[in-house]
């Protein structure tokens, strides 16, 4: 059984630590791999190495940094495939969603490499006479990135391209429950002759995320979990004197007027829902519809139903497992509580039967209907492929309901009117806005926004804010006066 290492210095090596993981595929509950639990001295090991590296690349010219990514570009594409399978043995994904996730990666690595422009800092001459002030950009040092499991490959390069690109050393922790598709990465990234240090790769759970909180030469840390560990994240980092960026869980709500395009709003609500298994932050969770339901509701139950779900490599599936049995536990008790609530389940899709797969993670899609907007259900993320389906009678009350949750990632509506959609855009409270969009999921260019308990801090991944997040400004105010040449 292989068992995983850490990626420090340059070099491949063992833990510190003694204890393993197993690392399981949702599907089939085969062992694919052994992860260490990793500990502090690994994270010391990481940060010293990740520190020394950082004196040399925070020198080197962005130009020449982001040769670097153009690289890690046609690295990433020549082994898109091979990178999307293992997403696909590890996270239950299909093998269609796998690779898409490793696409928006790439824009990642193709926006940051525009870093030269980016990073421009500002000038003013004469702000008083002689004198000139000017702003210029620089790295923070040694940053690090605690990734969740739901995107192997995706989520860390929200961040890494963008640090890397701005000269900072940069230290990845993967989710314990899906590592083999960054080490995959890391070692693709071997190939790129980094200065030894710039990249490291830390394995490991609770403890490894303490020390990199606790760590003081690590200066900046990206998030992205539930909201209460990023909450946790959040507080501890910055109690420590590090800027934090924390992406928490969602409650995301899709508004359907009356309207909308019946079939084009299913197949869209259908896909953002199940998608992934409904295991990501932007997945439809409540679809609310406003005045007369029942043609919507037929459309969503027939097209629910007729979703295939099983091992993501069969090219006919179109959902895969959650990605724990504890997960699959947890949806099925808060479906339990939704009826418990008055609600319906109208499409079941709890323990489904899948040839071959008969111990995977497996939840077909399910949908229950008329859960009170005060209950638990309707507060809840669920993280699983469960759509939620409520009715509301006017536009204001739904996003009344919306604005009074504690989330605030995502929120869409699915509507032929432009002012009603103005409406919408303009009060509902969210940092990512759908219109006739079932998953709003920014592209590289614009920071993944996100509200309310969905972020702690103030600089979100990608884009712009990412700029912002990895470098530090440095404002000069000189006088170079005339008379002072003449003396030499």
């Amino acid at each position: 059984m292989e068992k995983l290492k850490n990626y420090i210095n340059g070099q491949w090596v063992d833990s510190r630590s003694e204890q393993f993981l197993n690392v399981v595929n949702p599907a089939s509950q085969e062992v694919l791999a052994q992860v260490p639990s990793g500990n502090a001295l690994d994270v010391a090991d990481a940060a010293q190495a990740a520190h020394e590296g950082f004196q040399e690349w925070k020198n080197t010219p962005v130009s020449k940094r982001v040769q670097y990514l153009f690289k890690l570009k046609t690295l990433l594409e020549d082994n898109l495939d091979d990178i999307a399978k293992t997403i696909v043995l590890e996270s239950g994904k299909t093998f269609l969603e796998a690779k898409a996730e490793m696409v928006r990666a790439i824009e990642n690595v193709e926006n940051a490499c525009g870093m030269p422009a980016m990073m421009q800092g500002e000038f003013s001459e004469d702000i008083a006479k002689g004198i000139d002030e000017y702003m210029i950009r620089q790295p923070l040092g040694v940053c690090a990135c605690i990734a969740p499991f739901n995107f192997p490959g995706m989520i860390t390069f929200w961040f890494l391209p963008y640090a890397l690109a701005c000269g900072n050393s940069y230290i990845i922790k993967p989710s314990e429950k899906v590592p083999l598709t960054m080490t995959k990465i890391v070692g693709l990234m071997d190939q790129l002759d980094l200065p030894k240090g710039v990249l490291g790769l830390v394995q490991g759970a609770r403890e490894v995320v303490d020390a990199i909180l606790e760590h003081p030469v690590v200066k900046g840390i990206s998030f992205v979990g539930s909201s209460n560990v990023a909450k946790y994240v959040y507080s501890k980092g910055a109690a420590h004197g590090k800027r934090v960026q924390a992406q928490g869980g969602a409650k995301n709500p899709v508004v359907v007027l009356p309207d909308a395009d019946i079939d084009m709003t299913t197949q869209i609500v259908i896909d953002s829902v199940y998608g992934c298994a409904g295991q990501r932050c932007l997945a439809a969770s409540t679809i609310i519809t406003v005045g007369d339901h029942k043609d919507i509701t037929e459309s969503l139950v027939e097209s629910a139903k007729t979703r295939k779900t099983g091992f993501g490599l069969d090219s006919e599936v179109q959902m895969g497992p959650v990605i724990t049995a504890e997960s699959k536990n947890r949806v099925n008790n808060l479906l339990d509580k939704g009826i418990k609530e008055g609600g319906r389940v109208i499409v079941d899709g709890r323990n489904p039967n899948i040839p071959g797969f008969e111990n995977g993670n497996f939840i077909a899609p399910t949908i229950i209907e008329d859960i009170p907007l005060d209950g638990e259900l309707a507060a809840t993320e669920i993280f699983g492929p469960v759509l939620s389906l409520v009715h509301i009678n006017t536009i204001e009350e739904a996003i009344r309901f919306i604005n009074s949750g504690r989330y605030g990632n995502m929120a869409c509506v699915f509507t032929s009117s432009g002012l009603n959609a103005r409406k919408f855009r303009h009060e509902a409270e969210a940092g990512n806005i759908g219109i006739n969009i079932g998953v709003a999921a920014p592209v590289a260019q614009f920071p993944f926004s996100g509200w309310k308990d969905s972020f702690y801090g103030d600089l979100h991944g990608q884009g712009k804010h990412a700029v912002e997040f990895f470098t530090q400004t440095k404002v000069v105010i000189e006088r170079w006066l005339k008379e002072w040449n003449r003396k030499f």
